[in-house]
Formats: structure tokens, sequence, C-alpha cells
């Protein structure tokens, strides 16, 4: 008998301005307003603002949660009444056209995929969703059905045309997945909405991936971010100092399921359809947190020195990685110490 269990640990980052519902600075004459917590994308969207005055502040968070809710439902593979969903299953029998948002980020995947050598690649979805089935029955996928389900995977195999704006498959059976980039897009298309709103500052969370911009909440100096210590839960390994970035954190301790005592990322390597295990924890520190996103995706399949290598490559991201046999001990690019306001004592490597 088969025994599953699916863990779904809290955000790995954790604002320390949760909590505060409204706060005046009289240096600055702001307030800060939390919108609150709302749900989306199976996860959780929180969205901090800064700004002149409350009725400012509650249109810009009302009109980027609009925002946020419009990119779920273009790109979400649980609606069948989506546009990607559309997308997954008429793709291969002919060009399928789709809004500017999702070809956009069908675009930067490709990128993203491109750049990674494939480690990030949206056509994971046939395999992505035979570990679905296995998180619901209990049991794991065989060879035959992950090697049948890998046939279909491929970055390359994804045709866009810039021109008329449409999607096609060039193999039968190819199912898109953007769980590892919708939120960070979803995020970026807020920070729009805010910054285009005129506020002095906000910072939008969905599910522990994040963005900031401007003033910081509550009169502080930067935007501060707590990143949880995935070998004790509730335990902060460190504290960042944030200003105009993105932060996305990817790890097998926050989502995994347990089938015959084996532990299974939700990750999963596009090369071997199997899950992910070499890493339990990469954040990312980049401009947006599209590239963030994908990056820490990408990085999480690479391992700590493939991922490294690529992180350096980029020029504009920094990396936090913690192995999974070596829970101590973190590995970081140079570039992330200045972001790094406190830690608490590990050996370090970079």
């Amino acid at each position: 008998m088969h025994k599953t269990k699916t863990l779904v640990f809290r955000s790995a980052i954790a604002i320390t301005v949760i909590g505060t519902l409204f706060w005046f600075s009289q240096k600055n004459r702001t307030v800060t307003i939390d919108g609150g917590f709302q749900m989306t994308m199976g996860t959780v969207a929180h969205i901090i603002v800064v700004s002149e005055n409350q009725q400012q502040a509650h249109r810009a968070i009302n009109a980027a949660v609009d925002e946020i809710y419009h990119i779920e439902e273009l790109m979400s593979d649980y609606d069948p009444n989506s546009q990607l969903s559309k997308v997954n299953l008429q793709a291969f029998d002919h060009p399928v056209s789709v809004d500017v948002e999702l070809f956009e980020v069908l675009t930067t995947a490709k990128m993203y995929s491109r750049m990674s050598n494939g480690a990030f690649d949206i056509t994971i979805g046939p395999v992505v969703q035979l570990w679905r089935k296995a998180k619901a029955d209990g049991v794991a996928p065989t060879a035959e059905a992950l090697q049948k389900a890998k046939g279909c995977v491929g970055y390359q195999k994804l045709i866009l045309n810039a021109e008329k704006q449409t999607v096609r498959f060039a193999k039968d059976g190819m199912f898109l997945d953007l769980g590892g980039i919708a939120k960070g897009y979803a995020i970026d298309k807020a920070i729009e909405i805010l910054q285009d709103a005129g506020v002095k500052g906000a910072m939008v969370d969905i599910g522990g991936d994040l963005r900031c911009f401007g003033t910081p909440a509550n009169g502080k100096k930067h935007w501060l971010i707590g990143l949880q210590d995935p070998v004790r839960d509730g335990h902060i390994l460190l504290t960042l100092n944030m200003d105009d970035r993105a932060v996305a954190t990817s790890g097998d301790y926050r989502r995994f399921i347990i089938i015959d005592e084996q532990k299974h990322s939700h990750i999963v390597n596009p090369t071997t359809a199997n899950s992910a295990s070499d890493l339990s924890s990469v954040t990312l520190i980049a401009p947006t947190a599209t590239t963030a996103d994908a990056l820490a995706t990408a990085v999480t399949i690479l391992g700590n020195e493939k991922g490294i290598d690529l992180i350096n490559k980029t020029k504009t991201a920094e990396a936090i990685l913690i192995q999974s046999a070596e829970p101590n001990q973190f590995i970081r690019t140079t570039g992330a110490n200045r972001y790094i306001r406190r830690t608490i004592e590990k050996r370090t490597r970079r």
C-alpha cells in the first residue's frame, strides 16, 4: 500500500512590516497601507503601499489586485476557460491567437530556456501532470510514463509567431506549465499599476515571490525581507535590505509530496523528468520578479555550481543557495553581500 503526504509550508519570504494596517510618517508626510491578503494563483497575494493619502493608496491597491486576477485568468492551467488552457488544447492542431500578456510571458520564457540551456522550460507540463496525478493517487509515475511524457518536452517545440501573436506546438501531447514564471510576471504587472498610480513606494508579494520599489514602509531606510531557514520552520536565516528589487525563493522544503517514504519536490527537471533534489532553497535577487522567478527555478534544476555560473553570467542577478546535503551552509554570489543586513552564524561559501 502506498502512502502519500502533501506538505505546503508558509512562504519562505516574510516581510517584517506584515501586520501594519496603517502607519503615518510625520517626516515624509506619507501613510503606509497594508492591503491585506488575497487568494490567487493557488497561494496568497499581499500588497503594501506607501502613499501621500489613504484614498490614493486604496485605489492603487484595488487596481493592482485586479491586474493580478487578470493575469491568473489568462495563465492558469487549472482553469479550463483560461487562454493557456485553450493553447494547451488546440495549439497542435492550429496556431492559437493569444493576448499580449500571455505572448510576452511565452516569449520571455523561451529566452530563459535558451539562457539556462533548457533547465527552465515551460513545456515541462506533461511531466508535471504525471506528478500531479501521483500526488492525488499516492503512486509514483512509471519509468515508461515519464519517458513518454519527456518526449513531449522541449522549448524548441514551442513555435511563437510575433507578427501574428500566435502559439503553435510542434508535437502532439505538449502542455505548457507557467508555474515558474507567471507569479513573477503578475507581480511585475501589479508593480507597473502601482507606479502609474503615483504612489511613493510599494511591495507586492505572491506566494513568497515579491518586488518592492520606492519609499519603504513605516519610515524605514530599506524594505526589510526575512529569508526563512529551510531546516527550522519559523526561524529567519538572514535579513535582506531591498530597494527597487525583486526576490524569489524556490526549494523542496516549501512544496513537496512523499510517496513510499521518498520526498519529491514540486520542481521537475526537464532532462530527467524527476524532481530536483540537490538544493533545499534557492533565493534570487533581480531587477524584476519575472527574472527572479524564472532564474530561481533554473538554478534549482542546475544545482549549485552550474546555477552560480548562470547567475554570474546575467550581470544583474544575485543568488543565495542552501544545499540539501549541507543545510548548515549557504552559498552566495559575491554581489549578494550588499543586500544582506544580518545573518545567523553559519559557514558560508562564495
